[in-house]
């Protein structure tokens, strides 16, 4: 601006006095790199025009907007333009010193405004060590120092060197949420993804500052309390402040507001749509009237609308939402239904794929080309590719075709890292466990899964590799392969010790609306061995097997969500039969969970389960296939010490079955934050002995109460149980207090 201004007054105090004149020759002075047809073009300037004081000063403002000259100033003489410049010194390299990882080399080099071969200027380089500062921030490193130098070359360029010291990667030491949250900690921090940092956490980033991890753990935050009824809430700050020993402070501050109730409902069509094609839509609306305000029931609802278009009952459909607050708590819900512009994809264009293939991304679009423009599709499609957990970034934008009536879609992906490695390590009243594993979710680029893990107890090694296609040529349904070997170590209590080695493939896809189907075949082989600590039982089943077997669930699930569930049910069946065996064993088991929240927020469950395994050929069924009941179905009793017993041996049961009842208590330890308490109920049964008559078959109800504790602890979730048994038989062994501790590294 300061040359501009001196540039002004030099022209109106010196240059000629006529309002214009007519300039039909230029001369260029001193410049090197910048051929005169190019100031020429830059400046705009036409030979044989009349050019006024304002014209000129255009000129050297559109030669200066070029950033390729330092001063620029001109004489006229006659009718000959004369113009002298100064040019800027080139960037012939921009150079990051300091930094190791290519992938923030990258990311620094993409936001600088200083670039190869470009003009160097010195507040663009005062600009871009901001703009570092604050990339490097975004990935944690808030105590990174960045300084910059030139390199003078002998041909009027320059290289341009940042310097960067990293310094150590910003740590979360606390994470607070503040105001009026209404939700307990113990729950929103298992809702978002960043964590505290611990001595131990050696291998989890979720520990480090980064700016785009929280954006994301605002969205997780907002969506929940979404979900909760909480329409109005207000996620109004995520800040990091920094402590004295150089890690941060991260601090979620929320207004949760007042629940808010549906009030009544409305969903409005155009004239000419037939209502009956929409029922589905209306009765999911109706259902929402006087309940909680819901973001999961309003999704489902837009997905009815999505299953018309996709039926293609209606191509050029639109719907849009109003959300309507009536009285203090409530909510009118009306879903406007509109025809679109009608117009026809030509093409669609995917942008910024390094990595994914490109038909991985097409594979989870609704819409395709030469398919009528669905609004509702698009988004959808949209959404597909930003839950494939793929990439970083989604955008799409829609433009012109090369007909009136067509548009181009063009997506623009932003990939991100796709592995994984965790680390894991519990210990409880059933032992200690520690778990390690690798994943990666996009292999070759083909959004393939694999994954890799390795489990030891203190009396079992189990490793596994998994193979996983989510969407199999192309036909939304998973095709999985898993490779799996297990020792189980029983010697020194019950006399015995297995290894079972083999391999399953399998498919998974959603049959019907939320019933999911997954047929697998299973091939092992087992060597089981015994000593002389065995029973003369167990001692007859020694020696190798090779089985063969298909296996299959339906799973219905109706649940309001997953995590933290209130409402809903889900049932699950399972069935396996025997292709090849020695024994030819078979086994059914069903599972039944129901949920209901009061209007207390009182939240109960109850719970069905049975399971029996026999044999088709009248065989004995082998010690490794028969059960022992899960400690979640019978509280207060020692694990895998109840049931049929042989000498000194629990040998499992042929059946087994049970009832659960748990609900939360509101009221009782409100005010702890990490701590939520529940009563229960345990009854189940766990019988049968097929191999022997003389063996009692333990056919007894037991029963149970008491209390679980939930607890968020600083090393991780520690849960635990007090109980008092109800009823028992003779021969099983009670555990009134029950734990299990849990962490990450």
């Amino acid at each position: 601006m300061k040359k501009l201004f001196t540039l002004v007054l030099f022209l109106i105090l010196y240059s000629f006095q006529v309002k214009s004149i007519e300039i039909n020759k230029v001369e260029i002075k001193n410049n090197d790199r910048i051929s005169k047809e190019t100031i020429i073009t830059y400046g705009d300037i036409e030979l044989g025009k009349n050019y006024t004081e304002s014209d000129l000063n255009n000129i050297i403002k559109n030669l200066y907007n070029t950033n390729f000259f330092n001063t620029i100033n001109f004489t006229i003489n006659n009718d000959i333009l004369i113009i002298n410049v100064e040019e800027n010194k080139l960037i012939q390299s921009v150079i990051i010193k300091g930094v190791k990882s290519n992938r923030i080399k990258e990311s620094v080099l993409e936001n600088l405004y200083s670039k190869d071969k470009a003009p160097f200027l010195i507040d663009k380089v005062k600009q871009d060590l901001t703009r570092i500062k604050t990339s490097l921030n975004y990935i944690g490193y808030y105590l990174a120092e960045v300084n910059s130098k030139t390199i003078d070359n002998d041909n009027n360029t320059v290289d341009l060197v940042f310097e960067i010291n990293l310094g150590d990667k910003s740590k979360i030491s606390k994470i607070e949420f503040v105001g009026d949250k209404k939700i307990k900690d113990r729950i929103l921090r298992n809702i978002i993804i960043s964590e505290e940092s611990k001595f131990w956490k050696f291998i989890t980033n979720k520990k480090y500052v980064n700016e785009n991890t929280i954006k994301r753990d605002k969205r997780l935050l907002k969506n929940y309390y979404l979900n909760e009824g909480y329409f109005d809430v207000k996620i109004e700050s995520a800040s990091v402040k920094f402590k004295d020993d150089k890690t941060f402070k991260l601090k979620f501050k929320i207004d949760a507001g007042e629940k808010f109730y549906v009030n009544s409902v409305k969903l409005n069509l155009p004239l000419d749509y037939n209502k009956e094609n929409f029922l589905a839509v209306q009765n999911s609306l109706d259902k929402m009237v006087n309940e909680f305000y819901s973001l999961n029931k309003i999704t489902k609802t837009i997905n009815e609308i999505d299953k018309i278009s996709l039926s293609r009952q209606y191509d050029f459909i639109n719907a849009d939402l109003q959300e309507i607050v009536v009285d203090k708590n409530k909510i009118d819900l009306i879903i406007n239904i509109k025809e679109s512009e009608k117009f026809y994809v030509e093409r669609i264009n995917v942008f910024g794929n390094n990595i994914t293939f490109e038909n991985v991304i097409r594979s989870k679009l609704e819409i395709d080309e030469g398919d009528p423009y669905n609004e509702l599709l698009s988004a959808k499609s949209m959404n597909n590719l930003r839950a494939s957990g793929l990439f970083k970034e989604v955008n799409s934008e829609i433009r012109e075709g090369s007909e009136f009536n067509t548009k181009i879609l063009d997506i623009t992906v932003e990939e991100k890292p796709t592995g994984e490695i965790s680390v894991g390590a519990g210990a409880g009243s059933d032992g200690g466990t520690v778990g390690f594993s690798v994943s990666e979710n996009n292999f070759l680029g083909k959004g393939i899964k694999l994954g890799s893990s390795l489990r030891i107890t203190d009396d079992s090694i189990t490793g596994k590799f998994s193979v996983n296609n989510p969407n199999f040529n192309y036909t939304n349904k998973s095709l999985s392969t898993v490779f799996e070997s297990t020792v189980i170590d029983k010697m020194t209590e019950n006399g015995y010790e297995t290894h079972k080695t083999g391999f399953s493939f399998g498919s998974g896809f959603e049959q019907f609306e939320n019933i999911y189907f997954t047929p697998t075949i299973s091939n092992y082989y087992e060597d089981l061995t015994t000593s002389s600590k065995a029973s003369s039982n167990l001692k007859k089943q020694s020696g190798s097997y090779l089985e063969s077997k298909f296996s299959y669930s339906l799973d219905y699930d109706m649940r309001n969500q997953r995590y933290q569930t209130f409402d809903g049910f889900r049932s699950t069946f399972r069935q396996t039969l025997p292709l090849y065996s020695d024994e030819y064993s078979f086994s059914n088991s069903y599972d039944f969970k129901k949920w209901h929240r009061f209007s207390n927020n009182m939240v109960t469950s109850i719970n069905f389960f049975g399971k029996h395994v026999n044999s088709i050929t009248n065989d004995d069924v082998r010690i490794t296939n028969r059960f022992y009941l899960p400690r979640n179905k019978l509280k207060g009793f020692k694990s895998r010490q109840i049931g049929p017993k042989d000498g000194k041996d629990y040998v499992g049961g042929n059946y087994a079955a049970a009832v659960n009842f748990d609900t939360t208590i509101p009221g009782i330890l409100d005010t702890l934050e990490n701590i939520d308490v529940k009563y229960f109920i345990d009854a189940a049964n766990l019988w049968g002995i097929d191999y022997s008559d003389t063996v009692d078959d333990s056919n007894e109800v037991r029963a149970s109460t008491g209390l679980t504790v939930d607890w968020f602890t600083p090393i991780g979730p520690l849960n635990f149980s007090l109980a008092q048994d109800l009823n028992k038989a003779n021969s099983d062994k009670t555990e009134r207090f029950q734990f299990n501790l849990g962490t990450t590294f």
